[in-house]
């Protein structure tokens, strides 16, 4: 199951909703889970070190074959691997091959795809980005209950099959009022929590990730959604 998750605001959570789906994801040993860093955080939510050589960026610059990513991946536990971006722009005319690899060996994948923005709408319709998302079995927004995130939703440039709502205390605008800004179900809902921050900032997210804030996220790689659709044009990416 291939599972990519994006925001359209900035400071929404993408990053660390991500590894943490990827961290539910692999609660259950019988899977194999990757997360793939294309907001280029996830290293430092982790604690881990970025591998010198073979990073996702220079792969799609280079000639080396898929095997090279399996190289390139950071085991975090015996199930749950991670795949760094790197520094760099990535090469779209390498995303249809980085899409089979990711889908071929039956893994649960997140990938953490990051802020997608207005702008050219070719930067994004021709990026890694996009192919991604468009070949999700599962295109998942990440947004607060802010009308500043939420407006930007109204025409989004891709439908989401499904919205996770990081929750915060003192917003008006209810889960209801979201799904009907974004037109789409909020399939989970993971409370800003004193405790994610203080693992996230300590890089020890992977073993001190609360329970109540992976629990709502077994629905990523439990239930089957709608694949993902493109909507309208007009964006870029960070």
């Amino acid at each position: 199951m291939l599972i990519s998750m994006w925001s359209l605001k900035g400071g929404q959570g993408t990053s660390v909703t991500a590894a943490l789906a990827a961290v539910r994801a692999a609660k259950d040993h019988s899977q194999t889970v990757r997360l793939v860093d294309l907001g280029r955080d996830q290293p430092a939510i982790f604690g881990t070190a970025e591998p010198s050589d073979s990073w996702l960026s220079r792969w799609t610059h280079s000639d080396l074959d898929a095997g090279a990513l399996d190289r390139a991946q950071v085991e975090l536990t015996p199930n749950l691997s991670l795949l760094p971006r790197g520094g760099g722009p990535l090469n779209p005319k390498r995303a249809g091959e980085l899409v089979e690899w990711l889908k071929a060996d039956g893994a649960t994948t997140v990938v953490d795809v990051g802020t997608l923005r207005r702008g050219q709408a070719e930067s994004f319709a021709d990026s890694v980005h996009h192919k991604i998302i468009a070949e999700s079995d599962q295109s998942i927004m990440v947004t607060r209950a802010c009308y500043l995130a939420l407006r930007r939703a109204v025409n989004p440039p891709v439908r989401p099959t499904g919205v996770v709502l990081v929750a915060e205390a003192g917003h008006v605008l209810t889960r209801s009022d979201c799904e009907r800004f974004i037109e789409t179900p909020v399939v989970a809902s993971v409370a800003i929590d004193p405790d994610i921050a203080r693992a996230v900032d300590s890089g020890m997210l992977l073993t001190r990730a609360p329970n109540q804030a992976l629990g709502p996220l077994g629905v990523l790689a439990g239930d089957e959604q709608p694949r993902a659709s493109d909507r309208a044009r007009g964006v870029e990416l960070d």
